[in-house]
């Protein structure tokens, strides 16, 4: 695992009524401030990848559909750098994924429903200074194949 990351699965209670689910809690300490909340929905087969940033940590949850998350380590320093890590997650495999600073992250849509992403950053987003690297989907230096492999 990527030095930094943390992946926690979770879990859904479901009755006659519906279903709960605790995505995140602030004693679990996984952010260290609160910047901004957003949400996102791609459609099936679309890769959003990828993008790193120099300041802001990101904290992810699918609510809806299914994506595989690839995360690149690019973090010079850290001990896991170029290393990749590939998630799982959405309505399947319930869960959430902190990402920190430096580490460049993406994503495909899996299945053939759109996926709805939230996510929490530790910054505000500023359109006149984004804290946002883009590196092209298909990056040699990361090298990642985005073709499932179905077992």
């Amino acid at each position: 695992m990527i030095d930094g990351v943390v992946f926690q699965k979770l879990e859904k209670y479901c009755d006659d009524r519906g279903t709960f689910m605790e995505i995140v809690r602030e004693d679990q300490h996984l952010l260290r401030q609160f910047g901004q909340m957003s949400v996102s929905m791609s459609y099936p087969g679309v890769i959003k990848a990828f993008h790193y940033h120099r300041e802001q940590d990101d904290l992810w949850h699918f609510v809806s559909g299914n994506a595989q998350v690839v995360l690149h380590d690019l973090r010079e320093s850290s001990p896991t750098y170029r290393e990749t890590d590939v998630y799982y997650m959405g309505e399947e495999h319930p869960s959430v994924l902190l990402i920190p600073k430096g580490v460049a992250h993406g994503y495909r849509v899996l299945g053939n429903q759109p996926a709805v992403i939230v996510y929490l950053t530790t910054h505000v987003y500023n359109r006149e200074r984004p804290d946002e690297e883009r590196l092209p989907w298909n990056d040699p230096d990361i090298g990642f194949d985005w073709k499932t492999r179905f077992r």
